[in-house]
C-alpha cells in the first residue's frame, strides 16, 4: 500500500539493510513481521525507512523529510517517541516539528544472554511480602490492565488476548485483588521481549517493581526468551543493574506530539 510517495513494506527484507547493526528490539520486531510496521520511501528497494510500533519511531537511511513527517492512518495516537539513527536524522526532525519535538535522553543496556543468575533473582522474588501476590498475565488480568493509564502498556500493544497469550508474557503483582506493580512485554520478537515495568504511583518504592521484574525474567530464561530493557531514565538504569543488566550508552530521542 502506498501513502503518498511513503509505501508500507509488505516483504520487510527489502528495509532490513537500513536497519543494519542497530540492536534495538522494536525494529526487530518490525522487520520480522511479529509487530509492528516498515514505511519506506520505496517498497522493492528502499533508501529511507521508519520502523513504528506502538509509541516508538525509529528512522533510519537517508534522510527523509516527508518520512519524519508521515503518520500512518491508522494510527490514531497523539505521541511518539522519534529515535534517529544519526545527527542528520535529529536534524531533520528538529526542522519539521521544531517546538514540538522534546529532546530526551534514554539509555541503551547491554543484550547480554548468559549474565542473569537466577538464585539471586529468587531470592529478590523471594523478597514479596506476605500482603502481596503474584500472577502471571491471563486473560483476565490481560483485560484488567487495560483499565488503567498505569498499566495499559504491560499489554496495549497486543490487539488482543490471543495475540498476547502466543508471543506475550508478564507478571502482575496484586494487593487485596487489585493490580499494584508489574512487568510485562511491551512488545515481542522472535527470541524475545522488550519489557514494560511499572506500580502503581502509591505502591512506589516498596521494592515491587523489581521484584515483578525478577519474576519476569526468570520466566523468560525457563522460556529460552531474552528479556530486553531500554530504560527511559536513570531510575530504570539502576532497576535493571540491580537485575543484572550493564549499561551501554546513552542515545537521543524526541517526544513527538503530532497535534
Amino acid at each position: 500500500m502506498v501513502f503518498g510517495n511513503i509505501y508500507n513494506v509488505e516483504n520487510r527484507e527489502n528495509a532490513k539493510h537500513i536497519f543494519a547493526n542497530w540492536d534495538e528490539t522494536i525494529i526487530w520486531s518490525c522487520l520480522q513481521g511479529v509487530m509492528g510496521h516498515i514505511y519506506a520511501d520505496d517498497r522493492e528497494n528502499p533508501s529511507s525507512a521508519m520502523a513504528i510500533l506502538g509509541d516508538f519511531c525509529f528512522y533510519a537511511g537517508c534522510p527523509s523529510r516527508e518520512l519524519a513527517a508521515f503518520k500512518p492512518e491508522w494510527c490514531h495516537q497523539d505521541f511518539v517517541i522519534a529515535v534517529p539513527r544519526n545527527q542528520e536524522w535529529a536534524e531533520v526532525i528538529e526542522k519539521y516539528y521544531g517546538d514540538r519535538a522534546k529532546k530526551v535522553t534514554r539509555y541503551a543496556m547491554k543484550k547480554e544472554k548468559h549474565i542473569f543468575d537466577k538464585d539471586a533473582l529468587n531470592r529478590v522474588v523471594a523478597r514479596l511480602s506476605p500482603e502481596y501476590t503474584l500472577h502471571p498475565v491471563d486473560e483476565g488480568i490481560f483485560h484488567d490492565c487495560k483499565k488503567a493509564d498505569w498499566s495499559k502498556d504491560f499489554v496495549s500493544q497486543f490487539p488482543d488476548w490471543e495475540t498476547y497469550q502466543r508471543v506475550g508474557l508478564g507478571v502482575v503483582i496484586k494487593r487485596d485483588g487489585c493490580i499494584v506493580s508489574g512487568a510485562s512485554s511491551y512488545s515481542a520478537y522472535a527470541g524475545g521481549i522488550e519489557i514494560e515495568i511499572d506500580t502503581k504511583q502509591e505502591y512506589r518504592r516498596k521494592g515491587l517493581a523489581l521484584i515483578s521484574g525478577a519474576k519476569l525474567i526468570l520466566q523468560c530464561l525457563d522460556r529460552g526468551l531474552y528479556p530486553s530493557w531500554d530504560a527511559q531514565n536513570m531510575w530504570s538504569v539502576s532497576l535493571a543493574e540491580k537485575l543484572g543488566y550493564h549499561f551501554h550508552y546513552e542515545y537521543d530521542a524526541y517526544e513527538i506530539f503530532w497535534y
